[in-house]
C-alpha cells in the first residue's frame, strides 16, 4: 500500500509586495524530512510530496498523512524554527510509521510524539466510510 506524506511549502512564508522573500519554513520542513528519509526504513513505502497550499495558513507549518482506504489526519502548528526544525521532522516520520502499521491508519493521542499531540487539524474518515445522504 502507498502512503503519502504532504507538505505544505507555503507555511510560514514571509511575504514583501505580494511575493515570497526567502525559504519558506514549509520548504525547510520538506527539505528535512527528505533528508531524514534517505535513512527512513519506510521511505519504499511513503511518498513524500509537495503541496503549494493547503489552506491551513492559520496553523503553520502544516502536513498531512494519507492513504487509501485509511483516516487522513492533517497536522498544524509544528515548529520549524532551527531548534526544532530535525526533532519536528523526526516526529513526523515516528508517527507516519505508526500510522503505516495500522490497518485503517488510527493514530490514538496517547501514540503520537508529542509535536503532533496538539497540533491535529483534521481527521478525515477514510472514503469507504462515508455515506451519501439523499
Amino acid at each position: 500500500m502507498v502512503h503519502k506524506l504532504f507538505v505544505c511549502t507555503t507555511c510560514a512564508s514571509i511575504w514583501k509586495d505580494g511575493k515570497r522573500v526567502g525559504t519558506s519554513g514549509g520548504q525547510l520542513l520538506l527539505d528535512e524530512l527528505l533528508k531524514l528519509n534517505q535513512s527512513w526504513s519506510l521511505s519504499s513505502n511513503f511518498l513524500i510530496q509537495s503541496v503549494e497550499c493547503m489552506s491551513a495558513c492559520n496553523r503553520p507549518c502544516v502536513v498531512a498523512i494519507a492513504a487509501e482506504g485509511k483516516y487522513t489526519y492533517l497536522f498544524g502548528d509544528l515548529p520549524v524554527d532551527a531548534a526544532s526544525l530535525a526533532t519536528t521532522a523526526s516526529a513526523i516520520l515516528v508517527c507516519a510509521s505508526k500510522y503505516a502499521t495500522q490497518s485503517d491508519g488510527s493514530l490514538p493521542w496517547s501514540e503520537r510524539p508529542a509535536p503532533l499531540k496538539k497540533g491535529i487539524v483534521a481527521k478525515i474518515p477514510p472514503m469507504q466510510e462515508l455515506a451519501v445522504i439523499g
